[in-house]
């Protein structure tokens, strides 16, 4: 996996853009976040070979900073001439008190993009199944993603586009390591079960803080994730925690971590099922 540098690319087309990028303040510092996020993105969609021209792409939209970011940087593309598909933002809303219903419908009607909203008490399902006390996010994700497949399915896309950013993927990695005792992550494209929505995370070599920086610089309306009163587990916090560390102390580290998950040698580890150590051998002359 290499970077790419060339902007030339994600240089201003005239003096248009996306409406979503209309109250945007064009400094120099925001203008490279903005193309360093674009080349990031294009790079992921590019390397796992996302894009079929014609196809219809599901955004799914939860009012947080990165599907936000995601949404902005898929239009981006696609107004420069980047990204031959259709989009199309979803936002569930599944029933968490003092939701607030009416910013992304607004948000989204005033940057013109096409849009779904769809309701489904999901909150109550998941406080009657979750023991008190406990984190309500595993089963309330396994819950939304299955809406987001029936949706995807209802309007004829052919993908579910999700948020998940570097820090993401390398948090789902050591939780896998440390508490799952498998090497596993999440991938930037794949199948759901019923083999008929492909699932893909564009935003996997965009770094976190670099997301946080782009939704300040947009200014987008955001809903906080702690509706709910849940959080996501202590597990997960302390990989992030962990990662913050080793960043801190050794700077670009998580860059190299991302870059490993690119660049694995079967050879070099431990599953015979991946690699035949049986046939290892000294040749013989």
């Amino acid at each position: 996996m290499t970077l790419h540098t060339d902007t030339a690319e994600f240089e201003d087309v005239g003096a248009g853009c996306h409406p979503i990028f209309r109250t945007l303040e064009s400094t120099v510092s925001v203008n490279k976040l903005r193309k360093r996020l674009l080349r990031h993105t294009r790079q992921a969609i590019d390397d796992y070979a996302m894009i079929r021209s014609g196809e219809r792409w599901l955004v799914a939209l939860s009012g947080g900073k990165d599907s936000y970011g995601l949404l902005a940087l898929l239009l981006d593309l696609k107004w420069r001439g980047l990204l031959p598909v259709e989009l199309l933002a979803c936002n569930l809303d599944q029933g968490q008190p003092h939701f607030p219903k009416t910013v992304l419908p607004e948000f989204l009607a005033a940057c013109g993009v096409e849009h779904r909203i769809e309701y489904r008490d999901t909150y109550s399902i998941v406080t009657d199944k979750v023991p008190e006390g406990n984190t309500y996010c595993a089963l309330c994700s396994r819950l939304r993603r299955g809406h987001l497949y029936r949706i995807a399915r209802e309007e004829g896309c052919a993908a579910l586009v999700l948020g998940h950013h570097r820090e993401d993927i390398l948090e789902t990695f050591f939780l896998n390591l440390f508490h799952g005792g498998r090497l596993a992550a999440m991938p930037p494209k794949l199948v759901n079960d019923e083999g008929d929505v492909k699932v893909f995370r564009p935003l996997a070599f965009c770094a976190e803080g670099d997301m946080q920086k782009f939704s300040d610089a947009m200014k987008f309306p955001i809903i906080p994730c702690d509706l709910c009163g849940s959080q996501d587990g202590l597990q997960r916090n302390a990989m992030k925690a962990m990662l913050d560390d080793i960043e801190r102390r050794m700077p670009g580290r998580k860059d190299t971590m991302i870059r490993a998950l690119a660049n694995v040698r079967p050879s070099h580890l431990l599953d015979t099922k991946l690699f035949d150590f049986a046939a290892v051998g000294i040749s013989e002359t």
